[in-house]
């Protein structure tokens, strides 16, 4: 299993119900063999008012154990939309302290 991780270029910004709650320029891309490539957002970049942690853990084998959060939005909540790897392997060091979102019909992760 190969993962690279690099600087995703441009500005992203990710959308829960038409609301923005995370813009960066310092996002990272991981790309996976197997799997489409993932947006992950520096937390400092993320409207974490937003996220509520979740009970849902799952774990990679390449990358650790992840945290999940669930997004409020004024109609709905997002259950486990977003994951972070609060202690992610050697491997994949650069991802920690950032945050990944599930894209789905009232989440969007766009580059702008």
């Amino acid at each position: 299993m190969t993962i690279r991780i690099v600087k995703a270029n441009g500005k992203w910004t990710v959308r829960a119900a038409g609301s923005v709650i995370a813009e960066s320029g310092e996002a990272l891309e991981l790309i996976e063999d197997g799997h489409d490539p993932v947006i992950y957002f520096p937390r400092s970049d993320v409207a974490m008012a937003f996220l509520e942690p979740s009970e849902r853990k799952s774990t990679c084998p390449h990358k650790g154990e992840a945290s999940y959060f669930s997004i409020a939005t004024v109609n709905r909540t997002l259950e486990d939309a977003v994951w972070s790897y609060e202690a992610p392997k050697d491997e994949v060091a650069q991802i920690d302290g950032y945050l990944a979102f599930r894209p789905g019909e009232f989440l969007q992760v766009e580059r702008a």
